[in-house]
């Protein structure tokens, strides 16, 4: 039970490692391809990738079970990336960065009242927020005032939430008894068929020709494989063995990474 705990927390640290840094990937990518692109590409090849390692198909599921992988796909992977993608449009990444950190806090809210068995929320966990919160806009912004923009900053917050659901979802998934894989992979597809619907009002296009490119492939494979399949593999791991507040405190950190690997790839350039 030990070498598992330890395990859980070693796989949410790697996750928000490299999780901190696709915003390098994403912005190489954005030169070519537009958000929903990189977005739609990047789980489906994260979707092959699952399906490799383990091609065995998940039987057995019940509707019930099945709405809950939907519900999972739908907030962590196609609407939560949507919220956070729009919301870069409208507001300053800092602002976003920020607002996304508060996913713990919600996570733990939604524990509280969706999951029973979950750690009860005692004052420092709350004391702990609001110190995490400072900590990272000082990081963030860097001595800049914070310029709010109502509908940009109010998106960040509806993803924060919709993450906060997801990590309730994927604490009821891991209770049905599949590998960790085979639930990864089932809320990819439901997350790609949730992209969709969005397709036609984008500026979508296969462009195979774009592929071409090493350096565009080289960070789809980044994305595709690391942030994507290994990397939600690891999570939704790190969530059944550590809990849904344990784990999602983790996600503090990745806007300090983001902003030290900025830093190092300003440095490099110069």
């Amino acid at each position: 039970m030990k070498n598992q705990n330890m395990m859980g927390h070693l796989t949410a640290m790697l996750t928000v490692l490299l999780w901190g840094t696709t915003f390098i990937s994403t912005k190489i990518l954005l030169v070519e391809f537009s958000p929903l692109e990189i977005l739609f590409f990047r789980f489906v090849m994260g979707t092959v990738a699952l399906t490799v390692i383990c091609p065995r198909p998940m039987r057995g599921t019940t509707l019930r079970q099945e709405l809950t992988f939907l519900a999972a796909g739908l907030s962590g992977v196609s609407l939560y990336y949507l919220f956070e993608n729009v919301a870069l449009t409208y507001t300053f990444a800092s602002n976003v960065g920020v607002v996304v950190s508060a996913a713990p806090f919600f996570t733990a809210i939604l524990a509280k009242i969706f999951l029973k068995g979950e750690e009860r929320l005692k004052g420092n966990f709350f004391v702990g927020f609001v110190v995490a919160m400072a900590g990272i806009s000082l990081i963030s912004f860097n001595g800049a005032k914070m310029h709010l923009n109502p509908l940009g900053d109010l998106l960040a917050a509806g993803a924060a939430l919709l993450w906060a659901f997801y990590s309730i979802f994927i604490r009821k998934i891991n209770t049905y008894g599949y590998s960790t894989v085979q639930m990864t992979r089932r809320i990819f597809l439901y997350g790609i068929l949730g992209m969709l619907p969005m397709l036609p009002f984008s500026e979508f296009r296969l462009g195979p020709e774009r592929f071409g490119n090493p350096v565009y492939v080289f960070n789809f494979l980044f994305l595709g494989l690391g942030a994507s399949a290994m990397c939600f593999a690891t999570w939704n791991f790190a969530v059944k063995e550590l809990g849904t507040v344990k784990t999602s405190v983790y996600i503090y950190a990745v806007p300090v990474i983001t902003v030290i690997s900025s830093m190092e790839l300003k440095t490099a350039k110069r």
